[in-house]
């Protein structure tokens, strides 16, 4: 009769586990269906489908998006890649009156990426914090990444909405798309904030090295560069690697400087490149950068790999400048340009474009500033103003098939130094 007591108390208790078990599942069960219900509703309001959009109030980003991917892009000039222009627009050109005058911009910064190295923008943006135009190379399902990334920066972080406008470049046979049908991949992204997604964005920095992007797959950087600079009604446009940073301030400091002199017609404002080692913080002012160079920290930019490509610049006489400790930005000196330098600079508007038949790696810079020479352009290098490149260059770093579009891009520069000669018959210049 005891071992029955026992028994009967065990059965007790054992039933009791069993209800709270059960009770626990069919919680945890509601949970995950509120849950999803409710991510399903978050990613309605974030990527929501038309018909989701319109039982509500209309998002205006969200609309320009479709608005965009709906026209199909446009064919670049070789008929190979499909051009979506801002796909994303800032606060600051959607504000802007239609013919107002560029002057009142008088600034803006380009820059080209793949979604590899699209986390830099955060940096960037930090220092720049002016009107930035960023273009984006996607292949294959980059292009679904790259759309629903911009689309997320664009809403979550407060800089990059007022800023930024985003444009995209994929193959001509590809087509970007609105990310309603692809939650799998965009799941946690209304989430995640400003910070969560460019947190995300690093995930993507090791997906391949530099230009190898894939089989067949070439980077057209200058059909990107060309592209990021038509995205913007400045001005004036500094076009630079988005794995770079220019000097503090250097928007307010151009300003200041155009109300005293503006630059000649046939003119660019060289900015001295630097590259920094990895570690190092990114120096602010000229003071910083020429204790960091001082001391071996800070380089000129390409240094190891091609230190001609930016010998003219005269990185000895710009460092000892008498003026380096002034905030005052101006002409510090004139130079004549000479092959194979590829300075990065302030130019108008009007300055010629970048050559698009050059891409991947070799002689996209060189080819523009050798026309901008022959053209009859002089290069004036600024006193305080400066880029720095994240990192130095160094040869081991690089793709392996690097020598041989170097070598092949070579003998396309030839061919078009000989097109130059017919473009602008006139002059005695030569490269």
């Amino acid at each position: 009769m005891h071992f029955s007591k026992k028994c009967s108390v065990f059965k007790v208790v054992l039933s009791a586990l069993l209800i709270v078990a059960l009770l626990q599942l069919l919680y945890l069960s509601f949970l995950s269906k509120l849950h999803g219900k409710q991510q399903r509703y978050k990613y309605s309001e974030l990527f929501g489908s038309k018909k989701t959009a319109n039982q509500g109030e209309k998002n205006p980003r969200r609309e320009h998006l479709r608005y965009s991917l709906s026209t199909g892009g446009i064919f670049d000039g070789s008929g190979q890649y499909r051009v979506y222009k801002s796909l994303i627009k800032s606060d600051f050109s959607t504000n802007q009156k239609p013919g107002a005058d560029p002057r009142s911009h008088h600034l803006a910064l380009a820059t080209h990426t793949t979604i590899n190295n699209l986390h830099h923008l955060s940096s960037l943006l930090e220092r720049w914090q002016n009107p930035l135009s960023v273009v984006i190379f996607a292949n294959g399902q980059d292009v679904k990444f790259a759309t629903a990334f911009v689309y997320a920066l664009s809403l979550f972080c407060p800089q990059v909405q007022a800023l930024v406008d985003f444009h995209l470049v994929c193959h001509s046979g590809e087509m970007a798309s609105f990310p309603d049908q692809d939650r799998e991949h965009f799941a946690g992204l209304e989430d995640m904030g400003c910070s969560g997604v460019f947190a995300k964005l690093e995930s993507y920095r090791d997906k391949y090295k530099n230009y190898a992007i894939g089989n067949n797959v070439s980077y057209p950087n200058n059909l990107l560069r060309n592209v990021a600079r038509s995205g913007t009604d400045a001005a004036y446009i500094l076009v630079i690697d988005i794995d770079m940073i220019p000097s503090a301030n250097l928007h307010h400091q151009f300003v200041a400087m155009l109300m005293r002199r503006e630059p000649a017609a046939d003119e660019v404002l060289v900015l001295p490149a630097f590259e920094i080692r990895h570690t190092r913080k990114m120096p602010a002012t000229k003071a910083e950068l020429v204790q960091l160079y001082q001391v071996g920290e800070v380089r000129p930019f390409y240094d190891e790999l091609c230190p001609r490509c930016q010998a003219p610049t005269n990185y000895s006489q710009w460092v000892n400048l008498a003026s380096r400790g002034s905030g005052l930005l101006e002409v510090a000196y004139t130079i004549n340009w000479a092959d194979p330098w590829e300075p990065f600079y302030i130019g108008a508007r009007t300055v010629p474009l970048y050559d698009e038949n050059f891409r991947q790696y070799g002689f996209n810079r060189i080819s523009q500033a050798c026309e901008l020479h022959i053209a009859g352009y002089r290069f004036s290098v600024l006193s305080n103003a400066f880029v720095v490149h994240r990192g130095f260059k160094v040869q081991g770093e690089f793709h392996s098939r690097k020598d041989e579009e170097n070598r092949k891009n070579r003998i396309l520069f030839r061919s078009f130094k000989e097109s130059l000669k017919a473009k602008y018959p006139n002059s005695p210049r030569r490269c």
